[in-house]
């Protein structure tokens, strides 16, 4: 038999065979021709399929690729003129499906997420009845790429429309993308008053921070939101109230402008900063605390925390009103703050540091915790802001009640004697009972310049006008003297002799507690300067031989360090005043060598500086 050629076919080879052999069985023909043909026809019908197949698929792609150059010329109309808003391309039920079809099939370049963002919101405005058809799609874009998502919703829709809303909806109430989503939306409401960032595409259009609270706003009307009222109440609890102070501070004119627009279409008769307050109150009653909501109410907070003057004070009292509440709330706001305070120089401190110090007593800080606060409260302690040192001081005036803060407390003694020359009469009592607080603990020494800071700053506030002062001062120095010191003693020294005069006087004060505290802290004066001649007539309260007890050279010192208010005190025993013509400044030198040796005591010391005062002399003698 011959070989048949690759080129031809194998029905004309049998049909060759057959006329080569002749007389041949036909069946064995028939068999091999009814045989063969069914394996052409599959061969036919697979060919077929293929170039069906293929057709079918070119045809898609040509769809597909139409469909996306559609989407970038309605892009760029979006971009130019002004977009259409019901243009064919949204109108069409297939263009939905082929956007689903790409996403799902991941048949797209991340950086048309953008653009996709915007045709769905475009088809869902042209679209009432099936605003969830493309929900699907969307959930799988936010979950691919949050930030553009998010960022883009609220470039096409920054007054939140209908379509919007329901974007916001599909992806705030999904547990696949809601704490995501939730997190952008935050960042963007802490920065006032745009938040700018770059998406995919290299937008980096800024978006105000108020879109994001009308996002909120609306949202917590929606039920299906427990993420937001779970994880991050603090969060936005914290931004809503950052949001009320810089809107009460001043509006940007761009911002005032889009606020406008809002207000037309939402019907919104607030300004910004009540309508984060509205925002504020929605969130708490959410938060099942219309309690606070009715009680700031009743006080008429809500109003003060509308001037920016007052906006610490009503702060505080939202504080307290909530620490009665939730206490666990107010912790959780509590560490957050702390964290931005820690981490970030804060314009809006003032009120943040009000919220603290309200909550601090009632929460249990932990060692970490405890160490940001008085690292905070020691920049604050040092301000040049009065009621930034206020707070500062009242918040130390509560970590006082735990004896594990002593040593942690013990940095920040220099800047609090400094305090002690502040004029403000309740600032030096909380820093004077602070101060006690903390030198109280004996294990702990105080270095040589900051005991003699602490004694020059406390002499002068012996004869505060406020008692509470004086007494305090005066327990304080007393405390001072008692300390386990070595060295401390020479420096002390000097400024224990000036302490005498007046302890002696106040030992006669019409106040029985600054008396008695006197009596008692001349009593350690005596044991300080070991004299136990003055010891015994302060014990037997023999004090008009108070005079007679000290040698000339003490009375030289003390007379020669005598402010004003001394010598007038002196004048005042001794019914003698100097002339109108004589400083009011003047610091006077008084001479007392016969005071000692003639027992003239308290009442001659008197007649003599008064001697000299109406002299004019700088110096007397007796």
């Amino acid at each position: 038999m011959e070989q048949r050629s690759l080129g031809v076919p194998k029905m004309a080879c049998l049909e060759q065979e057959k006329e080569g052999s002749g007389a041949a069985p036909a069946e064995q023909t028939e068999e091999v021709v009814r045989l063969h043909p069914p394996q052409e026809d599959a061969a036919v019908e697979r060919t077929q399929e293929q170039q069906s197949s293929r057709g079918c698929f070119r045809r898609t792609a040509q769809l597909v690729c139409k469909f996306m150059k559609r989407i970038r010329q309605e892009e760029t109309i979006t971009r130019g003129a002004g977009f259409r808003p019901y243009s064919p391309i949204f109108q069409i039920k297939t263009s939905a499906a082929l956007l689903y079809m790409l996403v799902e099939e991941g048949f797209y370049n991340p950086k048309q997420v953008p653009a996709m963002v915007r045709y769905i919101h475009q088809w869902l405005l042209a679209n009432d009845s099936a605003e969830h058809r493309l929900d699907k799609t969307l959930l799988n874009l936010t979950e691919a790429q949050r930030d553009d998502v998010v960022m883009t919703v609220l470039r096409a829709a920054p007054s939140c429309d209908r379509a919007a809303m329901a974007m916001w909806k599909t992806i705030m109430c999904s547990p696949r993308t809601a704490k995501a989503v939730q997190l952008t939306l935050l960042d963007v409401l802490g920065n006032w008053p745009e938040h700018s960032t770059c998406t995919s595409d290299g937008d980096k259009t800024g978006v105000f921070a108020l879109a994001a609270t009308l996002v909120m706003w609306k949202i917590l009307q929606v039920r299906c939101v427990p993420h937001l009222m779970k994880f991050y109440f603090p969060h936005l609890f914290v931004h809503l109230l950052l949001q009320v102070f810089f809107s009460t501070e001043g509006m940007p004119k761009k911002v005032d402008t889009f606020w406008k627009g809002c207000q037309e279409e939402h019907g919104l008769a607030t300004s910004p900063n009540s309508f984060a307050v509205r925002t504020l109150k929605l969130l708490l009653c959410r938060k099942q605390y219309k309690d606070v909501v009715v009680a700031m109410e009743r006080r008429g907070a809500w109003d003060t925390l509308l001037c920016a003057d007052t906006h610490h004070y009503a702060v505080g009292l939202l504080a307290r009103e909530m620490s009665c509440v939730s206490i666990p709330s107010c912790s959780r706001v509590f560490r957050y703050l702390l964290r931005l305070l820690s981490t970030q120089e804060l314009r809006w401190d003032l009120p943040a540091l009000a919220f603290l110090v309200e909550v601090l007593e009632c929460l249990d800080l932990r060692e970490r915790d405890a160490d940001r606060v008085l690292q905070i409260l020691s920049r604050h302690v040092q301000s040049k802001c009065r009621e930034r040192r206020h707070l500062a001081l009242r918040a130390l005036l509560k970590l006082t009640d735990d004896p594990s803060m002593t040593e942690k407390m013990w940095s920040l003694i220099e800047s609090l004697v400094e305090l002690l020359w502040e004029a403000n009469g309740e600032a030096v009592k909380m820093t004077v009972m602070v101060l006690s607080f903390i030198i109280l603990d004996k294990d702990l020494r105080i270095p040589s310049p900051i005991a003699l800071q602490l004694a020059e700053a406390l002499l002068p506030l012996f004869d505060h006008n406020n008692s509470q002062v004086q007494l305090l001062s005066i327990l304080l120095f007393r405390t001072l003297l008692t300390l386990p010191l070595k060295k401390e003693r020479k420096v002390l020294k000097s400024q224990v002799r000036q302490s005498l005069l007046p302890l002696f006087f106040h030992c006669h004060d019409e106040n029985w507690r600054v008396a008695q505290a006197s009596l008692e802290t001349l009593l350690c004066v005596a044991d300080f300067l070991k004299r136990k001649d003055l010891d015994k007539v302060v014990k037997k309260k023999k004090l008009w031989m108070f005079a007679d007890t000290l040698p000339l050279k003490n009375w030289q010192m003390i007379a020669a360090c005598l402010s004003e208010a001394w010598l007038f005190r002196l004048c005042t025993l001794s019914g003698q005043w100097p002339p109108c013509n004589i400083p009011s400044s003047r610091t006077w030198t008084i001479s007392c060598a016969g005071c000692g040796r003639r027992g003239l005591g308290s009442q001659g010391l008197a007649s003599c500086a008064a001697g000299a005062l109406h002299r004019g002399d700088a110096r007397g003698s007796v």
